[in-house]
Protein backbone atom coordinates (compact mmCIF):
# COMPACT_ATOMS: atom_id res chain seq x y z
CA UNK A 1 0.00 0.00 0.00
CA UNK A 2 1.14 3.13 -1.05
CA UNK A 3 2.06 4.96 3.08
CA UNK A 4 1.63 8.21 1.38
CA UNK A 5 -2.17 8.10 1.31
CA UNK A 6 -4.57 9.58 4.10
CA UNK A 7 -7.47 6.88 5.23
CA UNK A 8 -10.51 7.60 6.91
CA UNK A 9 -10.90 4.94 9.25
CA UNK A 10 -14.77 3.02 8.54
CA UNK A 11 -14.89 0.87 11.95
CA UNK A 12 -15.97 -2.47 10.56
CA UNK A 13 -16.29 -1.18 6.82
CA UNK A 14 -19.77 -0.52 8.20
CA UNK A 15 -21.02 2.85 6.84
CA UNK A 16 -24.39 4.63 6.58
CA UNK A 17 -25.41 6.14 3.15
CA UNK A 18 -25.35 9.55 4.78
CA UNK A 19 -21.69 9.37 6.66
CA UNK A 20 -20.31 8.43 3.22
CA UNK A 21 -22.11 10.92 1.51
CA UNK A 22 -20.94 13.46 3.63
CA UNK A 23 -17.12 11.47 3.30
CA UNK A 24 -17.32 12.25 -0.11
CA UNK A 25 -18.67 16.15 0.00
CA UNK A 26 -15.01 16.50 1.72
CA UNK A 27 -13.09 14.04 -0.47
CA UNK A 28 -14.58 16.36 -3.63
CA UNK A 29 -13.73 19.73 -1.93
CA UNK A 30 -10.21 19.04 -1.92
CA UNK A 31 -10.40 18.67 -5.36
CA UNK A 32 -10.79 14.83 -5.48
CA UNK A 33 -12.60 12.71 -8.22
CA UNK A 34 -12.04 9.24 -7.07
CA UNK A 35 -11.15 7.20 -3.86
CA UNK A 36 -9.86 3.59 -3.16
CA UNK A 37 -10.49 0.97 -1.00
CA UNK A 38 -8.08 -0.95 1.75
CA UNK A 39 -7.77 -4.43 2.34
CA UNK A 40 -8.78 -3.33 5.84
CA UNK A 41 -11.82 -1.92 4.77
CA UNK A 42 -11.16 2.01 5.16
CA UNK A 43 -11.26 4.54 2.47
CA UNK A 44 -7.55 5.68 1.17
CA UNK A 45 -6.63 8.66 -0.73
CA UNK A 46 -4.07 11.69 -1.66
CA UNK A 47 -4.28 14.72 0.65
CA UNK A 48 -2.21 17.78 0.87
CA UNK A 49 -1.13 18.11 4.71
CA UNK A 50 -2.59 21.49 5.16
CA UNK A 51 -5.84 20.21 4.52
CA UNK A 52 -6.51 18.02 6.16
CA UNK A 53 -8.31 20.09 9.27
CA UNK A 54 -10.23 22.21 7.12
CA UNK A 55 -12.13 18.88 5.38
CA UNK A 56 -12.40 17.56 9.05
CA UNK A 57 -14.01 20.95 9.79
CA UNK A 58 -16.22 20.53 6.91
CA UNK A 59 -17.56 16.99 8.65
CA UNK A 60 -21.21 17.02 9.54
CA UNK A 61 -20.68 13.39 11.34
CA UNK A 62 -17.09 14.78 12.67
CA UNK A 63 -15.03 12.19 10.43
CA UNK A 64 -11.50 12.02 11.42
CA UNK A 65 -8.96 12.02 8.48
CA UNK A 66 -5.89 9.87 9.77
CA UNK A 67 -2.06 10.67 8.03
CA UNK A 68 -0.53 8.13 11.42
CA UNK A 69 -0.07 5.33 9.98
CA UNK A 70 0.13 3.78 13.74
CA UNK A 71 -3.95 3.61 13.88
CA UNK A 72 -5.84 0.90 12.56
CA UNK A 73 -9.23 -0.09 11.59
CA UNK A 74 -11.47 -2.80 13.02
CA UNK A 75 -12.29 -5.32 10.56
CA UNK A 76 -15.73 -7.36 10.63
CA UNK A 77 -17.40 -9.55 8.71
CA UNK A 78 -20.89 -7.74 8.89
CA UNK A 79 -21.00 -7.72 5.31
CA UNK A 80 -21.41 -11.44 4.93
CA UNK A 81 -24.03 -12.09 7.54
CA UNK A 82 -27.49 -12.89 6.06
CA UNK A 83 -25.88 -13.32 2.39
CA UNK A 84 -23.51 -16.04 2.75
CA UNK A 85 -23.62 -19.30 5.19
CA UNK A 86 -23.44 -18.04 8.65
CA UNK A 87 -22.88 -18.99 12.52
CA UNK A 88 -26.73 -20.04 13.63
CA UNK A 89 -26.83 -17.02 16.68
CA UNK A 90 -25.05 -14.25 14.78
CA UNK A 91 -26.31 -12.04 13.08
CA UNK A 92 -25.57 -7.92 10.93
CA UNK A 93 -26.71 -6.41 14.09
CA UNK A 94 -24.40 -7.94 17.11
CA UNK A 95 -21.55 -6.68 14.79
CA UNK A 96 -23.25 -3.36 15.14
CA UNK A 97 -23.27 -3.14 18.50
CA UNK A 98 -19.97 -4.53 19.20
CA UNK A 99 -18.57 -1.96 16.76
CA UNK A 100 -20.96 1.01 18.83
CA UNK A 101 -19.12 -0.58 21.91
CA UNK A 102 -15.60 0.76 20.81
CA UNK A 103 -14.47 4.36 22.59
CA UNK A 104 -11.08 4.45 21.37
CA UNK A 105 -8.90 4.45 18.15
CA UNK A 106 -6.98 1.03 18.41
CA UNK A 107 -3.34 0.76 16.82
CA UNK A 108 -3.86 -2.99 17.47
CA UNK A 109 -5.25 -4.77 14.52
CA UNK A 110 -8.61 -6.08 15.26
CA UNK A 111 -10.65 -8.58 13.41
CA UNK A 112 -14.38 -9.76 14.46
CA UNK A 113 -15.29 -12.79 12.33
CA UNK A 114 -17.70 -15.39 11.65
CA UNK A 115 -15.79 -18.67 10.31
CA UNK A 116 -17.33 -20.02 8.15
CA UNK A 117 -17.41 -17.08 6.19
CA UNK A 118 -14.05 -16.41 3.56
CA UNK A 119 -14.65 -12.47 2.39
CA UNK A 120 -13.05 -11.48 5.58
CA UNK A 121 -9.48 -12.78 6.84
CA UNK A 122 -9.84 -14.54 10.16
CA UNK A 123 -6.64 -14.15 11.26
CA UNK A 124 -4.85 -11.26 10.03
CA UNK A 125 -5.06 -9.22 13.13
CA UNK A 126 -3.39 -9.04 16.53
CA UNK A 127 -6.65 -9.43 17.81
CA UNK A 128 -8.61 -11.99 16.16
CA UNK A 129 -12.47 -12.70 17.61
CA UNK A 130 -14.21 -15.31 15.93
CA UNK A 131 -17.97 -16.51 16.60
CA UNK A 132 -17.96 -19.84 18.65
CA UNK A 133 -20.95 -22.26 18.35
CA UNK A 134 -21.52 -20.51 22.30
CA UNK A 135 -24.41 -17.70 21.68
CA UNK A 136 -22.67 -14.68 21.87
CA UNK A 137 -19.20 -16.03 22.98
CA UNK A 138 -15.99 -16.02 20.88
CA UNK A 139 -12.69 -17.81 20.49
CA UNK A 140 -9.74 -15.13 21.06
CA UNK A 141 -6.78 -15.44 18.75
CA UNK A 142 -3.75 -13.31 19.55
CA UNK A 143 -0.69 -12.56 17.42
CA UNK A 144 0.43 -9.45 18.77
CA UNK A 145 3.10 -7.47 17.80
CA UNK A 146 6.79 -8.73 19.13
CA UNK A 147 5.39 -12.09 19.87
CA UNK A 148 6.93 -15.00 17.37
CA UNK A 149 3.74 -17.49 17.21
CA UNK A 150 0.15 -16.59 17.42
CA UNK A 151 -1.70 -18.21 20.88
CA UNK A 152 -5.28 -18.91 21.79
CA UNK A 153 -6.62 -17.03 24.68
CA UNK A 154 -7.79 -19.65 27.24
CA UNK A 155 -11.27 -19.01 27.53
CA UNK A 156 -14.34 -17.88 25.18
CA UNK A 157 -15.10 -14.05 25.56
CA UNK A 158 -18.46 -12.51 25.99
CA UNK A 159 -19.84 -10.65 22.90
CA UNK A 160 -20.19 -7.05 25.19
CA UNK A 161 -16.88 -7.83 26.62
CA UNK A 162 -14.95 -7.67 23.60
CA UNK A 163 -14.64 -3.88 23.58
CA UNK A 164 -13.57 -3.72 27.08
CA UNK A 165 -10.90 -6.39 27.10
CA UNK A 166 -9.70 -4.87 23.68
CA UNK A 167 -9.03 -1.78 25.15
CA UNK A 168 -6.98 -3.35 28.13
CA UNK A 169 -5.06 -5.51 26.02
CA UNK A 170 -3.79 -2.14 24.62
CA UNK A 171 -3.01 -0.31 27.23
CA UNK A 172 -0.56 -3.16 28.52
CA UNK A 173 0.59 -5.27 25.62
CA UNK A 174 3.81 -4.40 24.96
CA UNK A 175 4.97 -5.90 28.55
CA UNK A 176 3.10 -8.91 27.93
CA UNK A 177 5.37 -11.98 26.91
CA UNK A 178 2.66 -14.56 26.78
CA UNK A 179 -1.02 -15.93 26.45
CA UNK A 180 -0.69 -17.50 30.10
CA UNK A 181 0.68 -13.65 31.48
CA UNK A 182 -2.18 -11.83 29.44
CA UNK A 183 -4.69 -14.14 30.82
CA UNK A 184 -3.51 -13.46 34.15
CA UNK A 185 -3.31 -9.86 34.17
CA UNK A 186 -6.58 -9.94 32.73
CA UNK A 187 -8.35 -11.79 34.95
CA UNK A 188 -7.11 -10.01 37.81
CA UNK A 189 -7.98 -6.84 36.29
CA UNK A 190 -11.08 -7.28 34.65
CA UNK A 191 -14.51 -8.26 35.34
CA UNK A 192 -15.86 -10.06 32.82
CA UNK A 193 -18.16 -13.02 31.31
CA UNK A 194 -15.97 -15.43 30.43
CA UNK A 195 -17.08 -18.99 29.62
CA UNK A 196 -14.99 -22.13 29.11
CA UNK A 197 -13.92 -23.38 26.08
CA UNK A 198 -15.47 -26.97 25.59
CA UNK A 199 -13.32 -27.32 22.25
CA UNK A 200 -10.47 -26.11 20.67
CA UNK A 201 -11.03 -23.61 17.69
CA UNK A 202 -11.05 -25.09 14.49
CA UNK A 203 -12.02 -23.11 11.05
CA UNK A 204 -14.24 -25.00 8.48
CA UNK A 205 -12.67 -24.94 4.63
CA UNK A 206 -15.31 -22.99 2.76
CA UNK A 207 -14.49 -21.80 -1.08
CA UNK A 208 -14.00 -18.36 -1.71
CA UNK A 209 -17.22 -16.86 -2.67
CA UNK A 210 -18.71 -14.68 -5.85
CA UNK A 211 -19.82 -11.17 -4.23
CA UNK A 212 -20.58 -9.22 -7.10
CA UNK A 213 -23.94 -8.49 -8.97
CA UNK A 214 -27.68 -7.97 -7.50
CA UNK A 215 -28.42 -11.07 -5.60
CA UNK A 216 -31.69 -12.70 -3.68
CA UNK A 217 -31.81 -12.25 -0.20
CA UNK A 218 -34.40 -13.68 1.43
CA UNK A 219 -37.90 -13.77 0.30
CA UNK A 220 -38.47 -10.38 -1.19
CA UNK A 221 -34.97 -8.43 -0.94
CA UNK A 222 -31.75 -8.73 -2.44
CA UNK A 223 -28.26 -7.74 -1.80
CA UNK A 224 -25.45 -5.92 -4.48
CA UNK A 225 -21.62 -5.81 -4.89
CA UNK A 226 -20.10 -3.73 -6.70
CA UNK A 227 -16.35 -4.14 -7.89
CA UNK A 228 -14.08 -1.70 -10.32
CA UNK A 229 -11.11 -3.74 -11.13
CA UNK A 230 -8.69 -0.64 -10.85
CA UNK A 231 -10.07 -0.09 -7.28
CA UNK A 232 -10.23 3.79 -8.29
CA UNK A 233 -14.41 4.59 -7.35
CA UNK A 234 -15.94 7.47 -8.72
CA UNK A 235 -16.95 9.91 -6.34
CA UNK A 236 -19.58 11.23 -8.40
CA UNK A 237 -20.90 8.17 -8.67
CA UNK A 238 -21.07 6.78 -5.25
CA UNK A 239 -22.85 10.17 -4.46
CA UNK A 240 -25.37 9.30 -6.67
CA UNK A 241 -25.63 5.96 -5.37
CA UNK A 242 -25.47 7.08 -1.61
CA UNK A 243 -28.59 9.13 -2.53
CA UNK A 244 -30.65 6.12 -3.90
CA UNK A 245 -29.88 4.28 -0.66
CA UNK A 246 -31.19 7.32 0.82
CA UNK A 247 -34.22 7.36 -0.92
CA UNK A 248 -35.22 3.42 -0.86
CA UNK A 249 -34.45 3.46 3.14
CA UNK A 250 -31.23 1.69 2.84
CA UNK A 251 -29.06 2.03 6.40
CA UNK A 252 -25.92 0.58 5.59
CA UNK A 253 -23.45 0.33 3.13
CA UNK A 254 -20.15 -1.87 3.48
CA UNK A 255 -16.66 -2.52 2.35
CA UNK A 256 -15.34 -5.49 1.46
CA UNK A 257 -11.15 -6.49 2.07
CA UNK A 258 -11.77 -7.13 -2.10
CA UNK A 259 -12.01 -3.37 -2.93
CA UNK A 260 -15.26 -3.79 -3.56
CA UNK A 261 -19.04 -2.73 -1.89
CA UNK A 262 -22.05 -4.17 -0.47
CA UNK A 263 -25.24 -3.53 -0.10
CA UNK A 264 -28.12 -5.41 1.82
CA UNK A 265 -31.26 -5.15 2.16
CA UNK A 266 -32.54 -3.76 -1.15
CA UNK A 267 -36.41 -3.90 -1.48
CA UNK A 268 -38.13 -5.73 -4.72
CA UNK A 269 -39.54 -2.77 -5.89
CA UNK A 270 -36.33 -1.09 -5.46
CA UNK A 271 -34.48 -3.00 -8.19
CA UNK A 272 -35.38 -2.24 -11.57
CA UNK A 273 -34.03 2.29 -10.20
CA UNK A 274 -31.38 0.35 -8.78
CA UNK A 275 -30.37 -1.49 -11.94
CA UNK A 276 -31.22 1.63 -14.18
CA UNK A 277 -28.84 3.64 -11.95
CA UNK A 278 -25.94 1.51 -12.72
CA UNK A 279 -26.71 1.31 -16.49
CA UNK A 280 -26.96 5.00 -16.84
CA UNK A 281 -23.14 4.76 -15.37
CA UNK A 282 -22.25 2.27 -17.43
CA UNK A 283 -20.55 -0.82 -14.72
CA UNK A 284 -20.48 -3.81 -15.36
CA UNK A 285 -21.31 -5.52 -12.36
CA UNK A 286 -21.04 -9.18 -13.80
CA UNK A 287 -17.07 -9.76 -13.62
CA UNK A 288 -15.44 -13.03 -14.11
CA UNK A 289 -14.05 -14.44 -10.99
CA UNK A 290 -10.32 -15.04 -12.79
CA UNK A 291 -10.21 -11.22 -12.03
CA UNK A 292 -12.32 -10.64 -8.57
CA UNK A 293 -10.54 -12.98 -6.33
CA UNK A 294 -6.94 -11.23 -6.03
CA UNK A 295 -6.24 -9.26 -3.37
CA UNK A 296 -3.63 -6.10 -5.29
CA UNK A 297 -1.85 -3.29 -3.33
CA UNK A 298 -3.51 -0.11 -3.22
CA UNK A 299 -2.34 2.53 -5.79
CA UNK A 300 -0.04 0.29 -7.16
CA UNK A 301 0.13 0.10 -10.90
CA UNK A 302 2.86 -2.48 -11.31
CA UNK A 303 1.28 -4.61 -9.42
CA UNK A 304 -2.15 -4.28 -11.44
CA UNK A 305 -0.63 -4.84 -14.62
CA UNK A 306 0.70 -7.79 -13.20
CA UNK A 307 -2.69 -8.88 -12.25
CA UNK A 308 -3.75 -8.09 -15.63
CA UNK A 309 -1.24 -10.07 -17.39
CA UNK A 310 -1.62 -13.03 -15.07
CA UNK A 311 -5.38 -13.05 -15.49
CA UNK A 312 -5.36 -12.52 -19.36
CA UNK A 313 -3.08 -16.28 -19.39
CA UNK A 314 -6.12 -18.09 -17.19
CA UNK A 315 -8.59 -16.71 -19.39
CA UNK A 316 -6.87 -17.61 -22.57
CA UNK A 317 -5.72 -21.06 -21.43
CA UNK A 318 -9.39 -21.72 -20.25
CA UNK A 319 -8.07 -22.17 -16.34
CA UNK A 320 -10.86 -22.19 -13.75
CA UNK A 321 -9.85 -20.86 -10.50
CA UNK A 322 -12.73 -21.03 -8.85
CA UNK A 323 -12.92 -20.82 -4.60
CA UNK A 324 -9.19 -20.34 -5.09
CA UNK A 325 -7.48 -16.78 -4.25
CA UNK A 326 -4.16 -14.51 -5.33
CA UNK A 327 -2.51 -12.53 -3.91
CA UNK A 328 0.37 -9.97 -5.24
CA UNK A 329 3.08 -8.24 -2.53
CA UNK A 330 5.66 -6.14 -2.27
CA UNK A 331 6.67 -7.07 1.25
CA UNK A 332 8.86 -10.34 1.33
CA UNK A 333 8.25 -12.11 4.50
CA UNK A 334 4.97 -9.99 4.95
CA UNK A 335 2.75 -12.37 7.35
CA UNK A 336 -0.64 -10.79 7.11
CA UNK A 337 -1.29 -12.32 3.63
CA UNK A 338 -5.27 -14.05 3.23
CA UNK A 339 -5.02 -15.05 0.13
CA UNK A 340 -4.37 -18.75 -0.69
CA UNK A 341 -1.61 -17.98 -3.00
CA UNK A 342 0.92 -15.34 -2.67
CA UNK A 343 3.47 -13.89 -5.64
CA UNK A 344 6.01 -11.51 -3.67
CA UNK A 345 7.90 -9.50 -5.85
CA UNK A 346 11.76 -9.66 -4.93
CA UNK A 347 13.27 -6.22 -3.63
CA UNK A 348 16.01 -5.81 -6.34
CA UNK A 349 19.94 -6.88 -4.97
CA UNK A 350 21.83 -3.95 -3.72
CA UNK A 351 24.41 -4.40 -5.77
CA UNK A 352 22.31 -3.40 -8.79
CA UNK A 353 20.96 -0.20 -8.04
CA UNK A 354 22.57 1.32 -11.18
CA UNK A 355 21.20 -0.86 -13.56
CA UNK A 356 17.80 -1.56 -14.07
CA UNK A 357 17.21 -5.24 -14.17
CA UNK A 358 13.66 -7.74 -14.45
CA UNK A 359 11.60 -8.07 -11.00
CA UNK A 360 11.36 -12.02 -9.79
CA UNK A 361 8.69 -13.42 -7.90
CA UNK A 362 8.88 -16.11 -5.03
CA UNK A 363 5.16 -17.96 -5.12
CA UNK A 364 4.14 -19.21 -2.09
CA UNK A 365 0.82 -21.23 -1.36
CA UNK A 366 -1.59 -21.54 2.69
CA UNK A 367 -0.62 -25.07 3.23
CA UNK A 368 -3.83 -26.66 1.57
CA UNK A 369 -4.47 -23.40 -0.24
CA UNK A 370 -6.13 -22.53 3.52
CA UNK A 371 -5.35 -19.37 4.42
CA UNK A 372 -6.77 -20.32 7.98
CA UNK A 373 -3.93 -22.89 8.18
CA UNK A 374 -1.04 -20.03 9.36
CA UNK A 375 1.21 -22.26 7.06
CA UNK A 376 2.69 -21.36 3.94
CA UNK A 377 4.58 -23.48 1.86
CA UNK A 378 7.55 -21.88 -0.59
CA UNK A 379 6.66 -23.28 -3.92
CA UNK A 380 9.19 -21.62 -6.40
CA UNK A 381 11.47 -18.81 -5.70
CA UNK A 382 13.33 -16.38 -7.72
CA UNK A 383 10.75 -16.53 -11.00
CA UNK A 384 10.84 -14.57 -13.84
CA UNK A 385 7.37 -12.53 -14.45
CA UNK A 386 6.94 -14.83 -17.94
CA UNK A 387 7.41 -17.64 -15.80
CA UNK A 388 4.61 -17.05 -13.39
CA UNK A 389 1.57 -18.15 -15.68
CA UNK A 390 2.79 -21.40 -15.71
CA UNK A 391 3.39 -21.53 -12.28
CA UNK A 392 0.02 -20.43 -11.23
CA UNK A 393 -1.92 -22.35 -13.29
CA UNK A 394 -0.03 -25.71 -12.35
CA UNK A 395 -0.98 -24.66 -8.46
CA UNK A 396 -4.49 -24.25 -9.29
CA UNK A 397 -4.61 -27.38 -10.84
CA UNK A 398 -3.30 -28.98 -7.91
CA UNK A 399 -5.73 -27.15 -5.72
CA UNK A 400 -8.22 -28.87 -7.09
CA UNK A 401 -6.77 -32.34 -7.75
CA UNK A 402 -7.10 -32.13 -3.27
CA UNK A 403 -10.02 -30.21 -3.02
CA UNK A 404 -12.35 -31.62 0.16
CA UNK A 405 -9.92 -34.49 -0.05
CA UNK A 406 -9.18 -36.11 3.69
CA UNK A 407 -5.65 -37.35 2.22
CA UNK A 408 -4.78 -33.85 1.06
CA UNK A 409 -5.26 -32.52 4.49
CA UNK A 410 -3.26 -35.01 6.17
CA UNK A 411 -0.62 -35.16 2.80
CA UNK A 412 1.73 -31.94 1.31
CA UNK A 413 0.62 -30.98 -2.09
CA UNK A 414 3.33 -33.27 -4.63
CA UNK A 415 4.00 -32.61 -8.04
CA UNK A 416 2.94 -35.21 -10.90
CA UNK A 417 6.54 -37.03 -10.94
CA UNK A 418 8.53 -37.56 -8.11
CA UNK A 419 9.45 -34.34 -6.70
CA UNK A 420 13.26 -33.07 -6.09
CA UNK A 421 13.55 -32.17 -2.29
CA UNK A 422 16.53 -29.61 -1.02
CA UNK A 423 16.79 -28.59 3.18
CA UNK A 424 16.73 -25.30 4.00
CA UNK A 425 16.51 -23.13 6.91
CA UNK A 426 13.33 -20.34 7.13
CA UNK A 427 13.23 -17.59 9.46
CA UNK A 428 9.88 -18.63 12.12
CA UNK A 429 8.98 -14.81 12.15
CA UNK A 430 9.10 -13.58 8.44
CA UNK A 431 9.33 -16.95 6.60
CA UNK A 432 12.54 -15.62 4.56
CA UNK A 433 14.78 -18.81 3.66
CA UNK A 434 18.39 -19.77 4.18
CA UNK A 435 19.78 -22.00 1.36
CA UNK A 436 23.29 -23.27 1.51
CA UNK A 437 22.96 -23.38 -2.47
CA UNK A 438 23.01 -19.60 -2.47
CA UNK A 439 24.35 -17.90 0.54
CA UNK A 440 23.55 -14.74 2.10
CA UNK A 441 25.75 -11.98 -0.19
CA UNK A 442 24.21 -9.37 1.71
CA UNK A 443 25.87 -10.90 4.98
CA UNK A 444 29.00 -12.25 2.88
CA UNK A 445 27.86 -15.38 3.23
CA UNK A 446 29.43 -17.16 -0.17
CA UNK A 447 26.95 -19.64 -1.30
CA UNK A 448 27.91 -23.48 -0.32
CA UNK A 449 28.29 -22.43 3.35
CA UNK A 450 26.26 -24.57 5.16
CA UNK A 451 23.95 -23.24 7.72
CA UNK A 452 25.54 -25.20 10.38
CA UNK A 453 28.85 -22.84 9.64
CA UNK A 454 27.03 -19.37 9.98
CA UNK A 455 28.64 -16.95 12.98
CA UNK A 456 26.15 -17.26 15.64
CA UNK A 457 25.37 -13.71 15.59
CA UNK A 458 23.95 -14.27 12.12
CA UNK A 459 20.43 -12.45 11.61
CA UNK A 460 17.79 -12.83 9.28
CA UNK A 461 18.33 -10.20 6.80
CA UNK A 462 14.63 -8.93 6.50
CA UNK A 463 13.72 -9.26 9.88
CA UNK A 464 16.77 -9.35 11.85
CA UNK A 465 15.59 -12.43 14.05
CA UNK A 466 18.53 -14.74 15.42
CA UNK A 467 19.88 -17.29 14.02
CA UNK A 468 18.22 -19.53 16.68
CA UNK A 469 14.90 -18.08 14.75
CA UNK A 470 15.35 -20.73 11.66
CA UNK A 471 13.98 -23.52 11.55
CA UNK A 472 14.59 -26.72 9.06
CA UNK A 473 12.13 -27.31 6.50
CA UNK A 474 11.95 -28.59 2.74
CA UNK A 475 11.91 -27.15 -0.11
CA UNK A 476 10.10 -28.56 -3.26
CA UNK A 477 11.49 -27.97 -6.67
CA UNK A 478 10.61 -27.62 -9.88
Amino acid sequence: MNDDLYRILIKGGVTSPGELKDIIAMLESAGLTEVHFGSRQDLLFPLKDAEQEQLESMSRFHTDIQGDRSYQNIVCSYLSADIFDMTHWLNGSTYLYILEAFDYLPKLKINITDPKQRLVPIFSGNLNFIASKNEDYWYLNLKLPHWHAAADYPVLIYTWDISKISKAIEAIYEDIQDVDELFFILNKNLDTNNKSLEQKLEIPYTTFPYYEGMNRMGLDQHWLGLYWRNNRYDLAFLKEFCGFCLDNSIGKISITPWKSLIVKGIQKQSRPSLERLIGQWGINIRHSQLEMNWHVPVDDQEALELKKFLVRSFDQNDISTYGLTFGISNDVGKRSHFASVIIERNAPSAIMTDFEVRPTYNVLHFKNFDPNTHSYEAYAQDVDKIELPGLLMELSKKYFGQLYSQEAQEKPIQKDSDPIKRTVRQCRSCLTVYDTVYGDAKADIPAGTPFENLPEDYGCPVCEAPKSDFVEVALQLS
